[in-house]
């Protein structure tokens, strides 16, 4: 089976050039021609993604090579390309900046090999002139096998400071797809961890995604970068499929009622047994809102194959989670923004304490793991883990090649996955009596907690590269 989707990869040589500027914009700018655009990004990222669904009406789907294998970027690529017109990769770091220590592995470079995409280079061109065409002919010869097919100056000056660009990069043999000058509306405010998500501030958003795409129409050549995005070689793979890939996964070596069924805790419900799923359906309540907003789209896709009916909450607003629910997963997000007003809901906290108690499964990552501690930067928070969390000092940031330490309702102990580690807080202590994973790099370390039926975990990871993990959450939500 071949593809030949029309796509290109969106690239700079450092971060900061103006890579989701470009890529945002250009998605916006081809969805309003009419087009379907499959947005995706290169790495962990979970903020561009939300930026990119904004400008497509799509779901921002991760290529990611480290925590997910090489051989499934092609297929997670397709299954978010389907139907669609063109897709636009956008890269991460610079274009063969990848996986600390593991050479190519997960760069730009790396993702747009595997996709037999051409490659459009953003550079920052604040600060030079004629050094423009040296810096770019040094990123097209690097590897032969990368297609560099154009290049988009970013930060020009004035039409003199695009002359002398345009002069330069003549010789560089790579043609200039395009000129943006500094637009200050353009702009999209960040913090600690990158851009403010747009769950955050989704009017802003949109004024931003607005002007991105307005100044990509007016200072792009898009029939030049259709023109070379419908140049992309075939693919021969097939697109993703969830439910295939659970029946093609293993069964999880041991069996799920193994972990046992825990008794009620009277801490969190002494008024009795946790409510029945009225319509009979295992149903996965899913944290989302401002305060949650990181998750990748095939953690749902597979709960759902492996039998589960999804339902989304949010915990700054709902005060109960969603009728009958029998599991809970919270990924990614923002909770330290949000501490005040989640310690104000205190009877969601109280329901997600109760349903701990009660020995449903927990699958919690980072933003998840601060939520079910005592207390966040002091404030209240759903108690479930004897830890306290707090804002630190130090960004934590990078992969991690991961063992599962204790049996869990997501692994059995001895199962290795990769994950991401990317926050500023801390959790004390970091591990629990049994804890959830042993890492291996940057230094060798245990973390996490697995207590009861919750697992809780800064480590994120991408259940496509195992989606045994689902099917083993989900039959433990119909047993437990």
């Amino acid at each position: 089976m071949t593809s030949s989707v029309p796509r290109l990869v969106i690239a700079a040589p450092s971060s900061g050039s103006g890579k989701t500027t470009v890529a945002t914009g250009l998605m916006a700018a081809l969805a309003a021609r009419g087009l379907a655009v499959s947005p995706h990004k290169v790495g962990p990222d979970y903020i561009d993604p939300g930026y990119h669904a904004l400008a497509t009406g799509r779901v921002g789907r991760n290529l990611d090579a480290y925590l997910c294998g090489p051989e499934l970027i092609g297929p997670l690529f397709l299954r978010g390309a389907s139907g669609c017109d063109i897709a636009v990769v956008e890269g991460v770091m610079g274009l063969y900046d990848g996986a600390a220590g593991e050479g190519e592995l997960a760069s730009t470079a790396h993702v747009a090999k595997s996709l037999r995409a051409p490659v459009v280079l953003v550079v920052d061109a604040s600060s030079q002139s004629r050094s423009v065409a040296a810096l770019v002919h040094g990123f097209a010869s690097w590897d032969p096998e990368v297609r560099v097919g154009g290049v988009i100056l970013n930060k020009v000056g004035s039409d003199r400071h695009e002359a002398l660009l345009r002069e330069a990069l003549d010789s560089a043999g790579v043609p200039v797809l395009g000129v943006l000058r500094r637009v200050a509306q353009v702009s999209t405010p960040s913090r600690h961890l990158g851009l403010v998500p747009v769950a955050e501030r989704r009017a802003q958003a949109v004024e931003a995604v607005a002007a991105m795409a307005e100044q990509v129409r007016a200072g792009c050549d898009l029939e030049g970068l259709v023109a070379l995005a419908r140049g992309a070689g075939a693919l021969s793979c097939a697109g993703w499929d969830a439910a295939e890939a659970l029946a093609s996964s293993p069964p999880p070596p041991l069996p799920v009622p193994s972990l046992g069924a825990a008794p009620p805790d009277p801490r969190f419900r002494p008024e009795g047994s946790r409510p029945q799923t009225p319509d009979g359906l295992t149903r996965v309540a899913l944290a989302g809102g401002p305060a949650f907003t990181f998750s990748y789209a095939e953690h749902a896709e597979l709960l759902t194959a492996a039998g589960a009916e999804v339902v989304t909450f949010d915990p700054l607003r709902d005060e109960q989670l969603p009728d009958g629910t029998r599991g809970l997963v919270i990924g990614g997000g923002f909770p330290e923004v949000y501490a005040s007003e989640l310690s104000a809901n205190e009877p969601l906290r109280k329901a997600v304490a109760a349903l701990a108690g009660s020995g449903a499964p927990f699958a919690a990552e980072c933003a998840g793991l601060l939520y079910l501690c005592r207390e966040l930067d002091g404030q209240p928070m759903c108690g479930v883990l004897d830890a306290d969390a707090r804002m630190g000092e130090r960004l934590t940031l990078g992969y991690r090649d991961a063992v599962a330490v204790s049996d869990s309702v997501l692994a059995v102990a001895g199962t290795r996955m990769r994950g991401h580690e990317f926050h500023r807080t801390v959790v004390e202590p970091g591990a629990g009596t049994a804890p959830a994973w042993g890492v291996r790099s940057p230094e060798r370390r245990v973390e996490g907690f697995v207590e009861r039926g919750v697992h809780a975990s800064y480590l994120h990871t991408h259940w496509a590269s195992e989606p045994g993990v689902a099917r083993r959450f989900v039959e433990r939500c119909r047993t437990s």
